[in-house]
């Protein structure tokens, strides 16, 4: 059968998220252990032989990076999936491995490593108050950690000036939702506040100049008499009174997608927009010549994942949508390309299909970016997978997707779509969806069905709807809002009553309570759109098929999200799979649990919605933590 196995698109990668040493002469990446396990490796550029440094066990390693001595890694691990993150380092000399932050339901937030000092570190800490992140700073060598910026208790994120000081933070202010950048001119000095921008603004901080006296912002405000704009761009702002100082880059059609720092971090290289399709801009000419030859070698997406600390080595990554994602090495010397690896090697013995970019008119007369992946040669309208994009203030983009190969690959048309409160389309687009969920946020999803049945897209009759966190709310509200929309519908950690969800938010969520409150609306005072929005109310109109998979360490959308909405169908007779997963959180991080769900989830869209469906390996699902909770919702 021409099947892509389960195992070749959601088990771990070969190799993955390739760094380079800060002096050039080594790679780290990620790659399973001798237990399938994610850790990290070690390899000198040239050689081929590579060497485990890290040996986690269980959940494996997702995050790491190089400190700035070359002797360092470090990386982070929770427990379960609580997202109470541990920053760990491994010693390469010593191959001594140590927990840097030993402290028990303590998150590790943020890291900062400078090349100016290369033996320290700093770190979000939420040790004080676990509502709010202080900087530490950490000595490699010793594991000291010291308090070194306290938060005032409003703080979500800081910006170090090129003496690796703590210089500029942004907080958000609970009153009014408000967004506010401070900056000191030093340790010793007063914060003092140079921009205040309105809950519907974009204000986001990059970095100092390379002279101290700017800051690199994303925003869609105006500064000091400069004219503010729908789509957020890049700017410097005047560290010392915020006026602006210049326009680096802007897209009146979407805001800035990355920005491309140089080695030193001070320096805009290039910014990177994406309405639909990904538009390079490169700021400083230096680099022109470099990205011009890497846009060509690369058949896909360019991403720059990394460079040396001296510049004139990179790592950069072909994400190309038919193809597995390709990691390669770039001398700007020479300009010699030499390929690293394929991420997924075993794929190039399918034949994967492209994704192409969409245009979908609203019922309201907007217009929103959505993208299509089709199957390969089925005749007819095929049935469709509707996937939900999670957040909701994030956005589907054009590129590697294992789901959407996957769904191709079993005969689904597959269609993501960038609903309004989708980020990246500028403030309008983004405020639009406030306090729209199970409104017109949902209606911009039947649209797009609709506009997927009309073009020929879709069977009418087989349209299932897919999603994890937002999408998985996206799904109950399809399923009992517009019950004769979906054939069925899977539920992965998404929130069932809005009131509940919000009300057990993380405690270090509290300076971002009042913009959730604005964006999602009062649930808890207002019971009115609390029940009109929340699926538990409508769970009697539910009459299609469910699959809800939850983490039960999940601290974003608690596992009683699902109970209730279970409860809720069960106790009017309404049939609803529950898969609960005992060692996870917001997602499935282990790839035993990750295919035991994506089994299930194939398995129950092909009972419902027709497509092919592989027989499930149980090698590869060995040691799962899944139970099927039919009856009791405490599993044994």
């Amino acid at each position: 059968s021409n099947l892509i196995p389960q195992a070749k698109l959601f088990g771990n990668p070969d190799k993955a998220e390739a760094k380079l040493s800060p002096d050039g002469k080594r790679f780290a990446y990620l790659a399973s252990s001798s237990k399938g396990v994610l850790n990290v490796f070690v390899q000198k550029i040239g050689e081929s032989e590579a060497k485990q440094v890290t040996n986690d066990t269980h959940r494996g390693i997702r995050m790491y990076d190089w400190a700035a001595n070359n002797t360092h890694l470090l990386y982070k691990q929770d427990t379960g999936g609580d997202e109470n993150w541990h920053l760990w380092s491994v010693d390469l000399e010593s191959n001594i491995i140590r927990d840097l932050t030993p402290f028990q339901d303590v998150r590790v937030d943020s890291l900062y490593v400078d090349k100016s000092q290369p033996q320290t570190i700093l770190v979000g800490l939420n040790l004080r108050d676990r509502k709010a992140f202080d900087i530490h700073r950490i000595d490699l060598r010793t594991g000291a950690v010291e308090l070194d910026t306290t938060n005032p208790g409003d703080v979500t994120s800081w910006i170090t000036d090129p003496n690796f000081r703590v210089r500029a933070a942004l907080a958000n202010i609970q009153a009014d939702g408000s967004s506010v950048l401070r900056v000191r001119d030093s340790d010793a000095a007063e914060w003092r506040e140079i921009s205040v921008c309105p809950h519907e603004e974009i204000l986001v901080p990059y970095c100092f100049t390379a002279d101290g006296a700017g800051i690199v912002v994303q925003t869609s405000n105006g500064h000091g008499g400069t004219a503010a704009s729908d789509t957020a761009r890049l700017v410097v702002l005047n560290a010392k009174d915020g006026s602006e100082v210049r326009e680096i880059a802007r897209d009146e059609r979407c805001d800035v997608d990355r920005v491309y720092l140089d080695s030193d971090g001070h320096t805009v290289e290039a910014v990177t927009f994406d309405y639909d399709r990904l538009r390079w801009e490169v700021v400083d000419p230096s680099v022109k010549a470099d990205v011009e030859t890497l846009q060509k070698a690369c058949q896909g997406n360019l991403d720059i994942v990394s460079r040396s600390l001296d510049n004139q080595t990179w790592i950069f990554a072909d994400m190309r949508d038919n193809g597995s994602p390709r990691f390669y090495l770039y001398s700007r010397a020479t300009k010699e390309t030499t390929l690293l690896f394929l991420a997924r090697p075993d794929l190039e013995a399918y034949k994967l299909v492209g994704m192409r970019a969409v245009s979908i008119p609203t019922t309201d007369s907007e217009s929103m970016v959505g993208y299509l992946t089709l199957p390969d040669g089925v005749s007819g309208a095929p049935p469709l997978v509707l996937v939900v994009h999670g957040g909701p203030w994030a956005r589907d983009k054009w590129g590697w997707n294992p789901q959407a190969q996957w769904l191709s690959n079993r005969g689904y048309a597959c269609l993501m779509v960038n609903f309004r409160s989708s980020t990246g389309y500028g403030k309008r687009w983004l405020h639009l969806g406030d306090c729209q969920w199970g409104a017109t946020m949902q209606q911009d999803l039947t649209d797009a069905v609709q506009w997927a049945v009309k073009n020929g897209h879709a069977d009418p009759k087989r349209v299932a709807i897919f999603g994890g966190s937002y999408g998985g709310y996206a799904a109950l509200a399809g399923l009992a809002f517009t019950p004769d929309l979906y054939c069925c519908g899977v539920d992965i950690v998404g929130p069932s009553h809005l009131r509940t969800l919000l009300e057990s938010i993380p405690a270090y969520w509290a300076p971002m309570k009042k913009m959730l409150v604005l964006r999602v609306g009062d649930v808890e005072k207002d019971d009115e759109l609390n029940r009109k929005a929340s699926p538990l109310y409508h769970a009697e109109k539910i009459q299609r098929p469910l699959l809800i998979a939850q983490g039960a360490n999940d601290p974003r959308v608690k596992k009683s999200e699902s109970d209730q909405i279970v409860t809720a169908m069960r106790s009017k007779g309404i049939k609803v799979d529950y898969v609960l997963y005992k060692d996870e959180g917001h997602g499935f991080a282990r790839p035993a649990n990750r295919l035991d769900f994506y089994y299930r989830a194939e398995a129950f869209l092909a009972a419902h919605c027709g497509g092919a469906a592989e027989a499930p390996d149980a090698e590869q699902t060995k040691g799962n933590s899944a139970a099927l909770l039919a009856d009791s919702l405490d599993p044994a």
